[in-house]
């Protein structure tokens, strides 16, 4: 395999009413369009139909474990070791779900949500290119990620220097302090939407440069494009919306584990089993 790379949209109160709105209507930006669903994955062509047997073979294991184990059992499937044509009738067999991510450091892993959500495929690269890990895993999102982003940030970061033209950033500042060194795994997101907040640029220019954009970056494709960075400090995440133009429709701070927007659900994981024992029924052939 060659890696590759919602939260409710809070509602903001508006004046109603003859005369509110003046003369002109207000221009919206367009919202995402083209909602993610399920694909039924496809087979590689001209595949033995043994080998198509032992991958279904495989599959099913590993779908025997992710029911007995549950949501957050913790099943997996190695992969690396598998001969090539096996491991691309995997590949296809599994597709490709609406999550993907990487991370530059301390490893350079590549996380690829499979067409069966809670189902992830999961890489560890070298400096050198070479495949080091490569197995299949279950779970609401691979530990790798919320690992690398505890082993890359800081437990607290000193402010920063306020430039002329802040507004709010002082205040936002410490309020992401506090709030980063009392969160505790259990505890629900604390978010910040600067998009409704009353930021100058020289505010978010300041936030920008001293959390910074890390070393854990997430894609969820589920409606528009979700782009998720790790920061600088430990629980706290960049989480932007854009629309299909990719204009920037919801910038947003949170401080949690891990944002709910990359997560499985529970529900999901339990539809996806079953999708998958459908399919690995369908997959078997006759020798």
């Amino acid at each position: 395999m060659n890696p590759s790379t919602m939260r409710p949209f809070p509602i903001s109160v508006v004046a109603m009413g003859p005369g509110s709105q003046g003369e002109e209507a207000p221009d919206y930006l367009p919202m995402p369009k083209g909602m993610e669903t399920f694909s039924q994955p496809r087979l590689p062509d001209n595949v033995p139909a043994e080998v198509v047997n032992r991958a279904a073979s495989l599959l099913g294991v590993f779908a025997d474990e992710a029911e007995k184990l549950g949501f957050e059992g913790g099943a997996s499937l190695k992969l690396l070791d598998l001969d090539a044509t096996m491991r691309d009738v995997i590949n296809q067999s599994m597709g490709f779900g609406e999550v993907s991510a990487f991370t530059t450091a301390p490893g350079h892993w590549r996380v690829q949500e499979t067409a069966f959500s809670g189902l992830w495929r999961v890489l560890k690269v070298a400096d050198d290119g070479a495949m080091m890990v490569d197995r299949l895993e279950t779970g609401s999102i691979p530990a790798v990620l919320t690992e690398a982003m505890a082993s890359t940030a800081a437990a607290d970061l000193p402010a920063p220097t306020y430039p002329l033209g802040c507004m709010n950033a002082q205040a936002l500042v410490e309020e992401i302090r506090m709030q980063a060194a009392a969160w505790k795994p259990g505890d629900s997101a604390h978010v910040i939407n600067l998009t409704l907040l009353p930021v100058s640029d020289a505010d978010l220019d300041t936030l920008y440069g001293w959390l910074g954009h890390r070393e854990v970056s997430i894609l969820s494709r589920g409606y528009g494009n979700c782009r998720i960075t790790s920061t600088r400090l430990k629980n706290v995440w960049w989480v932007q919306y854009f629309n299909s133009m990719d204009t920037l429709i919801l910038n947003s701070i949170e401080i949690v584990g891990m944002p709910e927007v990359a997560l499985a659900a529970d529900e999901d994981f339990t539809d996806s089993v079953e999708r998958l024992r459908e399919y690995l029924d369908m997959m078997v052939e006759p020798v």
